[in-house]
């Protein structure tokens, strides 16, 4: 998939507020700081559709980005960061999830995750989540480029079998480096596919 337009559509804290249409949308999500502002503007090809900042927790609402004028990007706050106070993380944590539960335009979730770290038991409870409540989700490594070959491999298995212990399979996923332009096309083929599926079932 070729990104030709990208726009921004509107920014809220209230699900009930998102856009109206019932074009496809697929949501990114992840820990403060994982690079989620910085893998929106590469696989846009835009260098600041998306505010990136060196302070983590930056995003703060439910963002809408028009793509190609007939699928939503949605750009989610980040979680797990300590310096947002106590009442924006409950706050943070009610719209997202009502927007997981509730928009039913959403056709899969991404969940970032660093490919540096180990897996963290807030990623993986999220992710527990998701699955509970029967949303389609992928995972997206980020910061491939500061690890060698050898080493993504060694992170990726780790967590694919943390993720067997209580999955039956793991879900798609992907390796990504915002600064190296890696997994771009992997990322906007697999969601290409989706949204070919949406519109031939929509047909048949």
């Amino acid at each position: 998939m070729e990104i030709k337009s990208s726009e921004f559509v509107m920014s809220n804290s209230d699900v009930a507020k998102c856009p109206k249409s019932m074009l496809p949308e697929y949501a990114f999500i992840g820990r403060s700081n994982v690079g989620k502002s910085s893998l929106i503007n590469m696989l846009t090809g835009r260098k600041s559709l998306a505010k990136t900042s060196g302070k983590p927790g930056k995003t703060q609402l439910i963002n809408h980005f028009l793509i190609n004028k007939n699928w939503h990007l949605v750009d989610l706050p980040g979680y797990g960061y300590a310096q947002v106070s106590k009442s924006s993380k409950k706050v943070f944590q009610r719209f997202i999830t009502q927007y997981f539960k509730n928009r039913e335009q959403l056709v899969c979730g991404f969940v970032l995750v660093d490919i540096r770290h180990n897996p963290q038991p807030i990623d993986l409870e999220f992710m527990q989540w998701l699955g509970e409540n029967g949303i389609p989700f992928g995972i997206i490594f980020t910061k491939a480029d500061k690890l060698k070959p050898k080493a993504i491999e060694n992170h990726v298995e780790a967590y694919k079998n943390i993720l067997l212990e209580t999955w039956e399979e793991v879900p798609n996923y992907f390796i990504t480096s915002s600064s190296k332009n890696i997994g771009k096309d992997d990322v906007l083929g697999f969601i290409d596919e989706l949204n070919s599926n949406i519109n031939s079932n929509t047909f048949t």
